[in-house]
């Protein structure tokens, strides 16, 4: 398939160098043209945009200057190439240029080759970048699916262990993405939850329950209530958890992602008032991911059957948490889950285990 020709926009209020730059770039090229500034502005923001675009400075209205300073600044057309073609010869004139972003100078009058190699050169250069942003966003894209990929794995061995967990994981995963949506649209965290964040917690959440697989099988598979002794061991998942990741996060130095999967790791398990585990935090000392998780995490295990329980309805469920508003669980987070209790239902529906739609 023949490569799509590249277009140029020559920007000049003389009809007669337009014409000159016409004649000398329409081989290898799609020429488009406006006689004023303005008018080039209006063809460069149109699709299919110019690759380069080629700039007279004196104009009516408004020059050159001006009409790259306004291409510079609209992200649109910030990525176009501008040369600029003037009769000026000052130094001055040639540094404004370039400051305000334009890549070269053309002077008239026209040099026939050394228009068309500039041209050129600056358009395989465009063409190059173009490629090896197209090469880094792939390599971004892969690299992000290798790790969701791996989490996924990670989290899958701590469920496989855990025969009463079933679609736990993926249901949580889910709360925690609608809670941290609705959290960065509404109420007193929206500065710390910005579109990064929100996915970032999202990829992070199957990670909340990593360090049970360093639990004995005669606790974690236990078909009855645990022990106090027991009970302590259990607890300890979520150190076995953090240390994990902190090996990890010693290979890949302040990693922010490895960092909030930390903090869910760790703060799942506190509680508001402080009578949680593992450090017994209080309120807003525990971190935000942390707070998030935990409503997540017991939302889904009240719906769910355990050996030593049954499994309650979403009303219940919901009850249950609205009651530990402010002792067990952050108040903010137990507003957002309280708005949120339709789509709760339908992520748990959605994702249930066999049997769990018949009470839920």
């Amino acid at each position: 398939m023949p490569e799509k020709r590249q277009i140029v926009l020559v920007v000049d209020d003389t009809p007669e160098n337009i014409e000159i730059l016409r004649q000398l770039l329409r081989t290898d090229y799609t020429i488009h043209a406006a006689i004023s500034g303005e008018k080039g502005l209006e063809i460069a923001r149109k699709l299919p945009q110019p690759d380069i675009i080629l700039l007279d400075i004196m104009m009516p209205g408004i020059d050159g200057y001006e009409v790259c300073r306004q291409l510079k600044h609209d992200p649109t057309t910030a990525h176009i190439p501008v040369v600029f073609i003037s009769a000026l010869d000052q130094v001055g004139h040639e540094t404004l240029g370039l400051e305000l972003g334009a890549v070269d100078y053309i002077r008239k009058p026209f040099e026939p080759v050394l228009v068309k190699a500039r041209v050129r050169n600056h358009l395989v250069l465009k063409r190059y970048e173009q490629q090896l942003e197209e090469l880094v966003r792939a390599r971004t894209a892969e690299l992000a699916l290798t790790q969701q990929i791996t989490i996924e794995a990670l989290a899958n061995l701590a469920e496989f262990r855990d025969n009463e967990t079933g679609g736990h994981i993926k249901r949580t995963q889910n709360y925690v993405r609608a809670l941290t949506q609705h959290l960065s649209h509404h109420g007193p965290y929206q500065h710390l939850l910005d579109p990064v964040s929100v996915e970032m917690l999202y990829r992070c959440a199957p990670l909340h329950d990593i360090g049970k697989v360093a639990i004995r099988d005669v606790v974690l598979l236990k078909p009855g209530r645990l022990t106090p002794e027991e009970f302590e061991e259990m607890k300890q998942h979520v150190i076995y958890g953090a240390k994990a990741l902190e090996v990890a996060e010693g290979t890949q130095s302040e990693s922010v992602f490895l960092q909030c999967a930390r903090q869910i790791i760790l703060g799942h398990h506190e509680r508001w008032d402080g009578k949680g585990y593992p450090q017994g935090l209080k309120g807003s000392e525990i971190p935000l991911p942390g707070r998030i998780m935990a409503v997540a995490d017991v939302y889904d295990a009240l719906i769910s059957r355990r050996v030593y329980k049954p499994a309650y309805s979403h009303t219940k469920a919901t009850e249950i948490i609205v009651e530990g508003s402010g002792s067990h669980f952050d108040p903010v987070v137990v507003d957002a889950f309280i708005a949120l209790g339709d789509e709760f239902r339908m992520i748990a529906l959605t994702h249930a285990d066999e049997g769990m739609e018949t009470w839920i």
